[in-house]
């Protein structure tokens, strides 16, 4: 959950209360503030300094902050931008959901991210005061990536160094695949439900997008090869280990067919792998790309899911003239990520915290994905779960016949708790009423009182 969301609430809140003021009026002083809205000295202060900005109001120092003049500007006209900018590619409705926060008060059972006490927060602070203390933190890296941070990438998917390209994050690692593997107007596949942000993705890269269900075990083949039939699309997006939202794992029966199927056509396999370090029960299934000699997968890994949201790093691996492509066009986006950063990813997984991390990380999710499922089990009857996952952070429920989930997840809002409306887990219109419930970033007991909260929501 964001401070800067809750700052912005604040804010939201005081600029009511400016406008109905007059110019000169003193506000109340940090401490009154903070104890009236149940929040720290350094949110309210942000929220200060957003209205600053803002020119709303002005701080003294030594007095305080005061109601600034106000201008009568001209109300701005922006009719033109609609027509200069044409229809939008991005839908709006799923891109607020997929950056949808919520309050540091809500309990986050939706959530792509670990909690902060699942984090190695302690390490990656000793890690990043070192880090800043390096030369090589404030040196260029080449593009495609430090030379020892694409070895360690490359280990765990038995790929050549030179293969990899470190990116900000697998979010960026999406858009820009996308983007670089298909031209504007293309068709990519996805399985459906799928990952919200792959579906950004792709619009933001102007491409086409098909869906194909998927069950238990992954994308259903024959309806994969129907496709690829009918759009001529040569590129796939798929999710082979704990998928966002269902937790499902592509079997090894159809991973084989799913490469046939990709050489069979000339189609690339964008193998988005965010979820290899979140293993709970035995190993994760090895990365496709591992199963491909012949250039089909590109796969994206990150750090961010296992480390920290704030860890903006991953890598794109990929083989052959792809991955060319991939590496040249870097220099279109920016010249390489951050120097420090890939810093810290460095040290950080060659040291013994990884490993201890990890070990650790396996056991609490455990912990937190059996409290869950047992909790909509024995107080939401009428919410059958698709499967519990093996990994991941997701899991998936089928609500009954006729329910309103934009509804429900708006009420569960309302009263504090924040769930997945499967809505935008589907390019098209969900075949049944969805919800995904997150386990990773809420502690057991949040879990507990979270699912009561919405028994009288979900009847």
């Amino acid at each position: 959950m964001s401070n800067d969301n809750r700052a912005s609430v604040i804010a939201a809140r005081l600029r009511e209360r400016v406008r109905a003021a007059p110019a000169g009026e003193k506000l109340p002083g940090v401490r009154e503030l903070s104890k009236e809205f149940q929040a720290s000295a350094a949110t309210v202060s942000a929220a200060l300094s957003e209205l600053t900005a803002l020119g709303l109001v002005r701080a003294e120092p030594g007095r305080g902050t005061f109601i600034a003049e106000r201008e009568q500007l001209s109300e701005p006209d922006f009719a033109w931008q609609s027509q200069a900018l044409g229809p939008a590619r991005v839908d709006t409705e799923r891109a607020s959901r997929l950056g949808g926060y919520g309050t540091p008060e809500h309990i986050p059972l939706s959530w792509g991210y670990l909690a902060p006490e699942l984090l190695p927060n302690d390490e990656l602070h000793r890690i990043g005061s070192r880090a800043a203390k390096s030369n090589r933190s404030w040196m260029m890296t080449p593009p495609a990536g430090s030379p020892e941070l694409r070895r360690v990438f490359a280990t765990e998917y038995r790929a050549d160094p030179g293969d990899v390209l470190v990116v900000s994050g697998g979010q960026q690692g999406l858009v820009f695949t996308m983007r670089t593997l298909a031209e504007p107007g293309a068709t990519v596949i996805t399985e459906s439900p799928s990952y919200p942000g792959a579906i950004l993705a792709a619009q933001s890269a102007g491409l086409t997008i098909a869906s194909v269900p998927a069950d238990k075990d992954g994308i259903i083949v024959e309806r994969l090869a129907d496709e690829l039939e009918r759009t001529r699309a040569r590129v796939i997006y798929l999710q082979p280990s704990y998928a966002n939202p269902t937790g499902t794992v592509l079997s090894r029966e159809r991973r084989t067919q799913v490469l046939d199927l990709a050489a069979q056509h000339g189609a690339f396999i964008i193998e988005d792998d965010w979820a290899r370090h979140l293993g709970i029960d035995g190993r994760t299934p090895p990365p496709l790309i591992t199963e491909d000699p012949n250039g089909h997968v590109v796969t994206i890994t990150t750090l961010s899911k296992p480390a920290s949201p704030g860890l903006r790093i991953g890598a794109v691996i990929a083989r052959g003239p792809a991955g060319d492509r991939l590496r040249a066009s870097r220099t279109g986006d920016d010249l390489c990520v951050a120097p420090m950063v890939q810093e810290i990813a460095l040290t950080l997984l060659t040291s013994n915290v990884w490993a201890r991390h990890l070990k650790r990380l396996r056991i609490e999710l455990a912990e937190r994905r059996d409290t869950l499922t047992a909790a909509i089990r024995q107080t939401l009857p009428g919410v059958r779960i698709q499967g519990v996952p093996g990994g991941g952070i997701h899991l998936w429920a089928k609500l009954p016949h006729g329910a309103d989930t934009h509804q429900i997840s708006s009420d569960a809002y309302a009263a504090g708790v924040l769930v997945g409306d499967g809505r935008h887990f589907f390019v098209n219109e969900p075949p049944a009423p969805f919800l995904r419930f997150s386990y990773g970033a809420a502690t057991p007991a949040q879990i507990a009182q979270g699912i009561r909260k919405l028994a009288p929501i979900i009847t």
